[in-house]
């Protein structure tokens, strides 16, 4: 437990809150909650009081990774370890644990420029239910596997994973897969608890994020979500299908911030020993849909007639 224990949560910044409550509400199913900060707001998964900061800044991206350590001791010697390291960090303020409701907390940049904040003893409120934005069938999979997985940019594999082993998460290449010009593409993945990765890294994005990955322990509510999906004309990146890795049966779909969520139901527990895959097992076909100012899909038939 001398690592990083899960991805505890995760600030975003947004360009429209009132965009992305419809859209994490009316399609995610997750719970809205307005304090009364200004351009603030939270989501709810589970009993936390919250797995998402939404902060209307304009930059619809990453503004951090909140990776969660057990506990007081266990913060004291992943201090230690980025000073051993060399890498820069700051011990945050009382102030700074307060406005993230964590008790400590440090903020330091990955080799990729990618924000994190490590942190433990996060804000739990049990006296307050799950209360989805929607109906459900179930509930989220968090607990022990944290709030789910991400892609994130990279600028190297090497200091990558250089860098996350550090942090005491275990990694290693689990895709290799042949790109259409003949070149073989790879993808790197991290694991620190029962999920079989927390951490991906290999697709180059422009923006740091390039998928979140939200996992409903009912098959119903990916099913509902899926036809939810298609009913209100929600932009589709990839379609319905089921990861070799981690065995995920979900679909990516686009958000008001213009990078990808990932619904899914199904995930297998971490592997003890590594192995790698040449593609997925079935499905999730790439779509060419795009969205317009007014949150429509346009795909290419549509044009046609259009």
């Amino acid at each position: 437990m001398n690592g990083i224990t899960e991805l505890g949560y995760m600030r975003l910044g947004v360009s429209s809150l009132s965009r992305w409550k419809e859209y994490a509400t009316e399609i995610l199913g997750l719970e809205w909650c307005d304090e009364g900060e200004p351009r603030r707001a939270y989501l709810r998964m589970d009993s936390w009081h919250h797995r998402f900061i939404l902060e209307e800044d304009g930059s619809d991206d990453l503004n951090a990774l909140g990776l969660r350590v057990a506990g007081v001791e266990e913060f004291a010697e992943m201090d230690r370890r980025l000073t051993a390291a060399g890498v820069r960090h700051e011990i945050g303020s009382r102030e700074l644990a307060v406005d993230r409701h964590v008790l400590d907390i440090m903020t330091l940049d990955d080799p990729s420029g990618n924000p994190i904040e490590i942190f433990h003893g996060p804000h739990v409120q049990y006296g307050k239910p799950f209360h989805p934005g929607r109906r459900m069938y179930g509930s989220f999979a968090t607990g022990t596997a944290g709030m789910g997985h991400c892609l994130i940019r990279n600028s190297g594999f090497d200091a990558t994973y250089k860098f996350y082993t550090m942090l005491g998460m275990r990694g290693g290449i689990q895709y290799r897969t042949a790109r259409p010009d003949g070149s073989t593409g790879e993808f790197l993945f991290f694991q620190c608890n029962d999920r079989q990765h927390t951490l991906g890294f290999g697709v180059g994005v422009e923006k740091r994020m390039n998928h979140v990955m939200i996992e409903a322990k009912s098959f119903d509510d990916l099913a509902f979500t899926y036809n939810l999906v298609k009913t209100r004309q929600i932009p589709i990146g990839i379609d319905l299908g089921r990861h070799a890795n981690d065995h995920l049966y979900s679909f990516y779909i686009a958000n008001p911030s213009g990078w990808m969520m990932e619904y899914a139901w199904g995930s297998r527990p971490a592997l003890a020993q590594s192995e790698y895959y040449d593609s997925d097992v079935y499905g999730h076909e790439h779509q060419d849909a795009v969205i317009d100012e007014q949150w429509h899909v346009r795909g290419a038939a549509r044009n046609a007639a259009e």
